[in-house]
This record gives C-alpha cells, sequence and structure tokens, in this order.
C-alpha cells in the first residue's frame, strides 16, 4: 500500500496510445515527508504519519513546530495517517521524504477529496426527485418532497424519522472517496499524477492517493 497528499490542480484532456481522446485529472502529490512513525509498542498501532506543504511561519504554533523538530522539517499544512497492519512494520523512517516516483508500479489509484459544497437544496437538486405534475389542481407543490407519513415512524427506536430518508438539507461538502482510477502518468519532475476521469472536490482541493484496494 502506498499513500501521497496532495492537491487537485485541475482536469485537462491527452491522447492515449490508441489516439482516443481521455479526460484526465492533474494532482500534484508530494512530496509528503513522514512526520511521525507510529508503533504498535508506543501508540498501540502501526501507522506511518505524512506531511504535505509547509504552513506559515506567522501560522505555526508551538506544538506543530517541536512535533515537526522530531522529523527535522517544518510544520505542514495537511496532515494524514496511513495505517498499516499489526503484522507490517513501515518500511519508511522518520524524515523520510515520499515522491511521486513511489507510484512507479501502480496501474490503479483510489482518491479521496472533499466534494464541492452546494449550500442547502430541496429535494429535486439533492437527490433527482421528479416533483409534482404542473397541471390544474397542484398549487404552488411542485417541487415538494411529498408524503413522509410511512417513514415517520421508527418503531422501538423513537419518534424521529428512519435514517436514510430522502429529504432536503447539506448537499456536497462531505468526504468522498473515487475508487480504481487508471493511473495515466507520472511527472516525476513536477511531481505530478495524471489520472484519468474526475475527482472529488474542486481544483486546489486536498486529496489523498492510494495504491487501488481491490487492485493490491
Amino acid at each position: 500500500m502506498v499513500m501521497l497528499l496532495g492537491k487537485k490542480v485541475g482536469m485537462t484532456q491527452v491522447y492515449n496510445e490508441a489516439g482516443n481522446l481521455l479526460p484526465v485529472t492533474v494532482i500534484q502529490a508530494g512530496p509528503c515527508v513522514v512526520t511521525q512513525v507510529k508503533t504498535v509498542d508506543a501508540d498501540g498501532y502501526n501507522a506511518v504519519q505524512l506531511g504535505f506543504e509547509d504552513v506559515k511561519p506567522s501560522r505555526v504554533k508551538k506544538p506543530q513546530e517541536n512535533h515537526a523538530k522530531k522529523a527535522k522539517t517544518t510544520p505542514k499544512k495537511f496532515v494524514k495517517e496511513m495505517r498499516l497492519s499489526e503484522k507490517v512494520e513501515s518500511e519508511y523512517k522518520l524524515g523520510d521524504t515520499i515522491t511521486v516516483s513511489a507510484f512507479a508500479e501502480n496501474k490503479f489509484v483510489d482518491v479521496t477529496g472533499t466534494s464541492k459544497g452546494k449550500g442547502y437544496a430541496g429535494v429535486m437538486k439533492r437527490h433527482g426527485f421528479g416533483g409534482f405534475p404542473a397541471s390544474h389542481g397542484c398549487e404552488r407543490k411542485h417541487r415538494a418532497p411529498g408524503s413522509i407519513s410511512s417513514y415517520a415512524s421508527d418503531a422501538g427506536h423513537g419518534g424521529n424519522l428512519k435514517k436514510g430518508k430522502k429529504m432536503s438539507g447539506q448537499m456536497g461538502d462531505c468526504r468522498i472517496t473515487a475508487k480504481n482510477h487508471k493511473l495515466v502518468s507520472i511527472d516525476e519532475e513536477n511531481n505530478l499524477l495524471v489520472i484519468k476521469g474526475s475527482v472529488p472536490g474542486s481544483a486546489d482541493g486536498y486529496v489523498v492517493v492510494r495504491t487501488a484496494k481491490s487492485h493490491l
């Protein structure tokens, strides 16, 4: 399992070997610094903590600064852990730098990011409801959700709505993992990964790129 932290640059198009035009997402991945190596003996589980992109000196707090000093680096904006099996020890050491070359032998990746926030949305926009007929007899109810009575009683668990009922509410701005994206190319000089298809989030949004689980 390989993991890198990065930032979504945007989307573009490239031609493959067969001459077909492919929509691709460009991700600036790494270089990431190993800011901490956790072990079962010291922390209760095995993990590698990675940091990406420096924090402005004016925004650095003392605990961040001291934590980064142990790895002989500077405090990072985006920090995530890669959990390891209890039987597997990390091949990385404190202060190591991981670049896009780590994905040289990978053909498929999973990308995790935060989707674009769309604000408060109704059921037609959020869930694709069809709405009410725009005919005689329907007055100011065209985009209403309809009856929720069949979901109103959750017997034995209180009088609240059952979980999962499709209703209006916050749309987007949630953590999403897009799986099994083909890795089209790697630009080691500029720390770029070119991935087929779209990935969650807007341009400049932070993402986590991992080896695709289904292809391990």
